[in-house]
């Protein structure tokens, strides 16, 4: 990870103290949520607990992977700043729950994460866009409908137009669609004889939205969950670009030799959609628009 010095360290430091500070009532990403689930209130389902591979069962514990710098989807908050929360993590202990084990978070690089499905984690719970490349690596579980978002400067000084970047320099979280999307993106600008897009990758959305507060990106690229909350917290400095776009589902990543275990996070998940737990988690933290009616192993995608 790039150090951050100045004034890029003073907004970074005042980001992360807003999402670290959200409670019960505060506003996040622009909605009112409420307390974390609290994972004692999903029942257990013998079947689906039946369901879950002898050896994660037995240890009673869903070890479970996320990158924690892509809120309101996952981030460290409450009063010691330091506990998983977003409405990614609400689901996972429900998931959990509803499996009659225990959701436990493991904090990784998002870029990191996948491959490390199995040997170190049992899940990936990160805003996973599901890709026809990542499904040829694990198994993803459907749960969400996300999008695509630009976001620039407040009032577009650079004027800016995401269909003609070429030239620009964008930033991006390593190892997301946004950076395939973008870097294909100025390939075409050099096949056309333009510019390539300067592409700036770094390994948390924080440090992303402070270079482009601090004037260090032209604009930045994110799933459209991840950008609206950026453009929230930042007090007014920044605006979205036009509409979300190319719409995708969003995966529970399940390593690809453990079918047993993505088919039981699947049956836990549908579960959730129909005694009404999933919704509630989706509406408290205003993100209703993203829900599925069924969570699918392995959905088919034309997104590479």
């Amino acid at each position: 990870m790039q150090k951050r010095t100045g004034l890029a360290l003073v907004l970074a430091a005042s980001i992360a103290l807003s999402v670290a500070s959200c409670t019960t009532s505060e506003q996040v990403g622009g909605t009112t949520s409420t307390e974390s689930l609290d994972p004692t209130s999903v029942s257990r389902d013998e079947q689906i607990s039946a369901s879950v591979p002898a050896d994660v069962r037995a240890d009673g514990v869903l070890t479970v992977a996320t990158d924690p710098t892509y809120a309101p989807a996952e981030f460290l908050g409450g009063a010691d700043g330091q506990t998983p929360m977003g409405f990614d993590i609400d689901i996972a202990n429900a998931v959990a729950a509803r499996m009659g084990l225990k959701a436990e978070f493991q904090n990784a690089d998002f870029a990191n994460i996948l491959p490390s499905l199995g040997p170190k984690y049992d899940l990936g719970v990160s805003s996973f866009t599901v890709t026809s490349t990542r499904l040829k690596a694990v198994n993803f579980v459907s749960y969400l409908a996300g999008g695509t978002q630009w976001v620039v400067q407040k009032d577009n000084p650079k004027k800016v137009d995401s269909k003609n970047a070429c030239g620009l320099k964008v930033g991006v979280e390593t190892g997301t669609l946004q950076e395939t999307a973008v870097r294909k993106q100025s390939d075409d600008c050099v096949a056309s004889a333009k510019p390539a897009i300067e592409v700036l990758t770094l390994t948390n959305q924080t440090d992303v939205t402070t270079r482009l507060i601090n004037g260090g990106l032209d604009a930045f690229v994110a799933m459209s969950a991840a950008a609206g909350y950026a453009v929230s917290e930042t007090g007014g400095r920044l605006e979205p670009l036009g509409d979300a776009v190319d719409p995708s589902l969003v995966g529970i990543a399940v390593a690809k030799d453990n079918e047993p275990l993505a088919m039981a996070v699947a049956a836990a998940v549908n579960s959730l959609i129909a005694d009404g737990t999933y919704g509630t988690i989706l509406k408290a933290w205003g993100q209703e628009k993203t829900a599925l009616d069924k969570a699918e192993v392995n959905p088919p995608t034309t997104i590479e």
